[in-house]
């Protein structure tokens, strides 16, 4: 059984994606349209990749599915969930946190959605 891949914005999550359900042959043929459109090169950023590998990829469609989620562009968030459930198959959830105009995505391949919901965050600080 394949691991789901999760998209949590900003502690819940948003989207849930099924692997053990394939893809239609016609949405994986949009998929390699994707990956021919980015070997022309991406631009992340201030920064231009002539040449992207897989990471520089998911995180550039990783960015692209949180701003489809933001501005409420759901085949687009579909298409980019797709595109890094196939692309990247150990990816377990795609982890962002937006405050005001500024986003942090994470990747995360060693946890689900529901093993990181059970950990406890314990904040430290020292005595002086």
């Amino acid at each position: 059984m394949a691991p789901s891949l999760a998209v949590v914005v900003n502690g819940q999550k948003t989207l849930h994606y099924d692997r053990n359900n394939p893809l239609p042959e016609e949405q994986l043929h949009s998929l390699d349209r994707m990956d021919k459109k980015m070997d022309q090169g991406i631009a992340f950023g201030t920064q231009q990749f002539p040449n992207p590998n897989l990471e520089e990829r998911a995180q550039y469609i990783a960015n692209m599915l949180i701003t489809a989620l933001r501005e409420k562009n759901d085949p687009l968030a579909a298409a980019a969930c797709a595109w890094l459930a196939v692309r990247m198959p150990d990816l377990q959830q795609v982890k962002s946190k937006i405050q005001d105009e500024h986003t942090v995505i994470e990747l995360i391949f060693d946890r689900s959605f529901e093993q990181s919901d059970q950990e406890q965050v314990i904040n430290f600080k020292p005595n002086h």
